[in-house]
């Protein structure tokens, strides 16, 4: 390498092997050429073959590995600090030692990084191994995201490339007393002092490995520790950035994830005395940021847990966790336009929560309605030439649901509903009017509404979905009934004596409950119309 190299790439190394060969492959195997790259490796300690292979490797490419060796700092901040000191690129780039690049990475971030004039370009990252990372902010390119109306604060890892004039301009460094999530406070500080931010997602610029033996350090902490670092790094973000939408959609992060995840399964299981202590730092958190604008922006789920920590109410946030572990979302209570979830502190005097801690804003609704939508018993009951459809539908709400009808409808759902397994329709959806009686009551364990219902059948050859229609916070749901495990009532025929037709009920293999009628003796088609079909069966085998 002769001259300022466009970009450092800093690897903060210890004990990585032997990820961290396919890393250092990665980055001299990189498309933008040696000539043009300069890769500062610290191994902060190493007791494995780490600090053997980055000598190898700095033997083999001495224009271009550089590496350093240091005592063990206890973190990737400190080797990343002490990289910063040596880096001499026009960018810098930061990667983990046991993950690796895609190899057009680095010319592709730089191009476009020098073609928009960016100071902070993130590229696609993929995670490997069942390794979690957040893809909103890759649906396209894009020269100019910000932390406001963008999935950017989902992202605050520092893999990505930084100008390094705008690193030494504001003397960015990683705090090197944080255990975890020391990159934050660097990357935080750098969108906000950045001129512009782009993203490059129309290639996998970035693989995040999973270590095997779960060494990744995120993977490692303990409660406490996430805390104390959580609570840093918003403080730290607090002084740079004023209260409102900017602080919220940053914020709106640590609330979801790094502080739902210290009050989420394992939770119960602690000792009394810590779960006070996570409360607490909770409770001072949420006191200082947890506006109306990032409560209303979390599922329901995840809020009514920060609420109950910020409450103190620790039985009640066991038996919300354990409960929902155990049996599901619990039930939708609706009234006056509104759902709340129905989770323990909901309307509870002693912890005084208002109902909007609980109140369905912006749902994912159709995934619980779904869930909790199911046949508890079925037949048919005949009158004369005519036959009805009878069943009982267990659905998780509670409160207001005299709107509540089944329908029997032709067609299958649209496959945009298979995940969640129901649907809310377009607003403006015309509906006919529902053919039958209906009557709801309070399920015995009080925690769902049942709903009765007898359907008349029609003199016609069709497949029918069984479909719950119910009205939650102003919109209407279309739920699939469920009846997998449930015995069906036997086929039976029904009509007129010389028109019989035949109504028969089943599961389909998505567990949905369907209805089938037809005549029993359908009229024969005309000699010419089977003459017919049979010249076009044959000119199809031509």
């Amino acid at each position: 390498m002769t001259g300022t190299p466009d970009v450092s790439v800093v690897v903060a190394v210890y004990n990585t092997m032997p990820y961290l060969t396919e890393c250092l492959n990665s980055l001299v195997g990189q498309s933008i050429g040696l000539d043009r790259l300069e890769i500062v490796a610290v191994d902060d300690g190493s007791t494995d073959d780490s600090g053997r292979e980055l000598d190898r490797f700095a033997e083999l490419y001495p224009g271009t590995v550089k590496v350093i060796h240091q005592a063990n700092s206890g973190g990737p901040a400190a080797p990343s600090n002490r990289a910063l000191e040596v880096a001499t690129g026009r960018y810098v780039y930061f990667i983990g030692s046991d993950d690796h690049l895609g190899e057009e990475a680095l010319e592709r971030m730089v191009a476009y990084a020098d073609e928009h004039g960016s100071d902070v370009v993130v590229g696609r990252m993929v995670g490997t191994n069942g390794r979690y990372v957040h893809q909103a902010l890759y649906k396209k390119n894009d020269p100019d995201v910000g932390l406001v109306g963008s999935a950017l604060p989902w992202t605050l890892a520092n893999t990505k490339l930084f100008r390094r004039e705008l690193v030494e301009r504001h003397k960015l460094r990683f705090p090197e007393h944080l255990p975890v999530g020391s990159d934050q406070p660097f990357t935080i500080e750098a969108c906000v002092r950045a001129r512009k931010i782009s993203v490059v997602a129309d290639y996998t610029c970035y693989y995040a490995v999973k270590r095997g033996d779960a060494g990744n350090i995120t993977y490692r902490a303990d409660h406490l520790a996430r805390l104390r670092c959580t609570a840093e790094i918003m403080d730290f973000t607090a002084g740079l950035i004023e209260p409102g939408p900017e602080r919220d959609a940053v914020f709106r992060r640590h609330f979801t994830w790094e502080l739902a995840k210290l009050v989420q399964d394992d939770f119960p299981a602690l000792d009394r005395a810590l779960q006070r202590e996570i409360c607490a730092g909770v409770a001072r958190l949420a006191d200082a940021y947890f506006t109306d604008g990032i409560r209303d922006a979390m599922d329901v789920k995840r809020r009514v847990r920060i609420c109950l920590a910020r409450a103190g109410a620790i039985e009640e946030l066991c038996e919300a966790i354990t409960s929902e572990k155990a049996n599901g979302a619990p039930p939708f209570v609706l009234g006056d336009g509104r759902a709340y979830a129905r989770y323990p502190g909901f309307r509870d005097p002693r912890i005084g929560l208002p109902d909007r801690c609980f109140e369905l804003v912006g749902e994912a609704v159709p995934g619980r309605l779904a869930k909790g939508t199911r046949l508890l018993a079925s037949g048919w009951e005949q009158e004369d030439e005519g036959i009805a459809f009878t069943a009982s539908v267990r659905v998780p709400v509670l409160g207001e649901v005299d709107g509540a009808v089944l329908r029997l409808v032709r067609g299958a759902m649209p496959s945009t509903a298979d995940k969640a397994g129901a649907r809310k329709l377009p607003a403006g959806t015309a509906l006919p009017t529902a053919e039958g009686t209906f009557t709801a009551a309070l399920a015995d364990d009080g925690d769902a509404t049942v709903l009765h219902a007898r359907v008349p059948l029609s003199r016609r050859t069709a497949r029918l979905g069984v479909r719950v229609y119910l009205d939650v916070a102003g919109s209407t749901y279309e739920i699939p009934v469920r009846g997998t495990g449930k015995p069906m009532p036997l086929a039976r025929r029904w009509g007129a004596q010389g028109d019989p037709y035949r109504a028969s009920a089943l599961v389909n293999s998505k567990g949905r409950v369907v209805i089938d009628t037809a005549a029993m003796f359908p009229p024969k088609r005309s000699l010419a119309s089977r003459l017919k079909a049979s010249l076009v069966r044959g000119s199809k085998r031509k």
